[in-house]
């Protein structure tokens, strides 16, 4: 079925033409269609796919679709999103694919699956999917189909065995998992047998070539826009910042041979830019880059960048953002606390903030949003106070400039410093707190759900028991009151809700991503860690993750 979606798209690559005996493919994106063609990872995905002659793709979104091949032979999802995984199972059931994979046989694809979610953390969502592919998908992806291919006409277990041996690509069930108790912290995690590698080693692409777009339309949820990959990870590693420490290492694409060709040929076909990366503005040549954007052939196109630096922000980028329609800026700020910034490797000063806002209200724009969090191991009362002064510092500083401060409470993530940490009980009054504080002064205050931090975490630091306790949620609906019932029905077979969530974890135990490595060693991330705590006040120092 040829929807309205499809005739709106405005392709940027050429599709081959399959062969024969192409492989029948299908590559879904677990939401609707405008969220699915807005996510850079999926559209680039979905077109490396459709420039090989040797697979035969076809798109599945929850609310379009196009002609699905009769006996699809893989099974790819691209997973942004957590609480996505609900729309995963309802895909499998809707194409009576077995949600689990071991009830699967030799008729049924082979579903994989990538993405930020699974690269981060598999493991809550290992039951459903036969093959996971870790890291950046430039490389990955033409390795699994290559391998793929030596073993199509095998059996589903040969098929398993010889993707394993592929780097990066993870085969959950060629691992066993033993537990200290049924609701125990993890005792191992062994391969099945000797071929399979012990760790997986994520994939990291080093090229200076990142993505682009490769369609626009107007039924994207940002409608009609091109985007660019200007940068990819983040050099500050902020201590428990899953986008740098996951991705590293820093990567920025050349100006010359990558962005430039990239923006002109985007703009051939519309007039909104969007520029990506966790810290655009410290690509080593942003200024000449602006410099592109500002010339005059170019002055009818609106720009957007996804987050700048602080000390990035000059008058000159405030300008050309102005110029171009842009009215607001975004930058992190974390905490208005010195101790707490020192705590997370946030090298940034209040002043600098202040001098941010003053250079984005000279420029032209009219609102500055920052990003702050509660919750960070080692905050104290006082430093909630700090971030309220802050704020109206900034607010004296640049009257007239309308400010918004986002707010989440922090929420421990693998393969980071932070990732022993559990979350903190109080977040959720601290945001209370600030809430209080700041509406009277005039400061838009807009915190993140703490319940959503709450599930957020468990899918971040569960393991694979919670695949069992994911189907069941799913069933009761996705509040946090289901996960609640979830547990209780589960009470003794799985750990419960504080384990996952609350408990600070002893730097001795095994995670359940111990067999999967990220770009930096554990022993690294000790040493970062114990930087932190260094910072932390003397009554605090009992809230550390134990050396047992």
């Amino acid at each position: 079925m040829t929807s309205s979606f499809f005739t709106a798209e405005r392709l940027l690559f050429t599709p081959a033409i399959p062969d024969t005996d192409a492989v029948p493919t299908i590559f879904a994106f677990p939401n609707e269609y405008t969220v699915g063609i807005t996510s850079l990872g999926y559209q680039v995905v979905w077109a490396t796919l459709a420039m090989r002659s040797d697979v035969q793709v076809s798109r599945l979104f929850t609310d379009t679709h196009e002609q699905l091949p009769r006996t699809p032979e893989l099974l790819g999802f691209s997973l942004s999103w957590e609480l996505d995984y609900v729309n995963v199972l309802n895909l499998l059931e809707s194409l009576e694919i077995p949600i689990r994979a071991n009830a699967r046989d030799n008729h049924h694809p082979i579903v994989f699956g990538g993405g930020p979610v699974l690269t981060a953390n598999p493991e809550p969502f290992a039951d459903f999917f036969d093959v996971i592919l870790l890291g950046d998908g430039e490389t990955l992806l033409g390795n699994f189909i290559e391998a793929y291919k030596e073993v199509r006409n095998a059996d589903r277990q040969t098929q398993l065995k010889a993707l394993g041996q592929v780097s990066g690509v993870y085969v959950p069930s060629l691992y066993e998992v033993e537990y200290h108790a049924l609701d125990g912290a993890v005792k191992s995690i062994q391969p099945i047998s000797p071929e399979i590698p012990a760790v997986v080693q994520k994939q990291t692409y080093r090229g200076n070539v990142l993505s682009a777009s490769t369609v626009v339309t107007e039924k994207a949820a940002w409608e009609n826009i091109f985007m660019v990959e200007v940068v990819r990870s983040c050099p500050e590693m902020c201590r428990f910042c899953l986008a740098s420490y996951l991705t590293l290492p820093f990567r920025t694409a050349s100006v010359e041979s990558s962005l430039i060709p990239a923006i002109e040929k985007g703009l051939s076909v519309t007039n909104r830019l969007g520029l990506l990366g966790a810290s655009v503005t410290q690509h080593p040549e942003f200024e000449a880059l602006l410099d592109y954007i500002n010339q005059p052939k170019y002055d009818d196109i609106r720009l957007s960048i996804s987050s700048v630096r602080t000390n990035t922000v000059t008058v000159q980028l405030a300008q050309t953002l102005a110029k171009r329609d842009t009215r607001s800026l975004t930058i992190a700020v974390e905490s208005g606390s010195e101790k707490l910034r020192r705590i997370i490797n946030k090298k940034l000063h209040n002043d600098e903030i202040i001098q941010a806002a003053l250079n984005a209200k000279a420029g032209g724009l009219s609102s500055l949003k920052l990003y702050g969090m509660v919750g960070i191991p080692g905050e104290e009362p006082e430093d909630l106070d700090a971030t309220v002064t802050m704020m109206r510092d900034i607010k004296k500083a640049a009257p007239g400039l309308r400010l918004t401060l986002g707010c989440s409470t922090f929420v421990p993530k693998g393969h980071t410093p932070f990732q022993w940490f559990g979350v903190n009980p109080q977040a959720e009054k601290r945001l209370q707190f600030l809430q209080k504080k700041l509406k009277p002064q005039g400061i838009d205050f807009r915190p993140e759900s703490y319940n959503w931090s709450i599930i957020q975490a468990l899918l971040s630091r569960g393991d694979r028991r919670l695949s069992h306790f994911l189907e069941l949620t799913r069933n009761f609906g996705d509040s946090l009151g289901s996960y609640k019932r979830a547990f209780k029905q589960l009470k003794g077979q799985i750990p419960d809700l504080d384990f996952y969530v609350h408990t600070n974890w002893s730097t001795d135990q095994i995670l359940p991503w111990n067999h999967l490595q990220g770009p930096l060693p554990q022993s690294t991330l000790l040493k970062h860690l114990a930087d932190a705590t260094s910072h932390f006040n003397s009554s605090q120092r009992e809230l550390q993750p134990l050396n047992n």
